[in-house]
């Protein structure tokens, strides 16, 4: 009985641990990339800066209940797929652009490579490539 406790102590001391550190990750991730702040530049929307800031709170807070609740949406499948693949796919290039943009990766990437003159094909390439990578893992591997 006293193993089964320690054992069950452990656990949660091991999950609340594992738990605080990719919280603290992402804050740090956040805060030190100026993510919020530079997303109202963009948007052009900095008297809503709260709003974003509620936002990633309100969702962190959501997805966690959800995966904890084990919640399920009653939808029929191709509409699910559908939604959450935009969802997704507008939260992965926003978040890879303005990390992209933070870092500055691609103008010194260019300097460096001497291909300042062909950064837009540069990008497009990296966006096509992308893309195409996608779609072909997604309807090769994936049916």
């Amino acid at each position: 009985m006293i193993i089964d406790y320690a054992r069950n102590l452990l656990a949660a001391f091991i999950g609340l641990s594992g738990g605080l550190a990719v919280g603290s990750g992402l804050v740090a991730l956040l805060i030190v990339f100026d993510l919020v702040p530079r997303l109202a530049q963009v948007a052009r929307a900095y008297r809503m800066s709260a709003w974003f800031e509620t936002a990633i709170v309100g969702g962190s807070m959501y997805w966690t209940f959800a995966d904890f609740l084990d919640w399920e949406l009653a939808l029929p499948k191709i509409s699910v797929l559908i939604f959450s693949g935009l969802l997704d796919g507008i939260f992965v290039g926003m978040l890879a652009a303005a990390l992209t943009e933070v870092m500055n990766v691609l103008p010194i990437l260019a300097k460096r490579m001497n291909l300042s003159d062909y950064l837009v094909s540069l990008v497009m390439a990296m966006v096509l490539g992308k893309t195409l990578g996608s779609l072909f893992d997604w309807l090769y591997y994936q049916w």
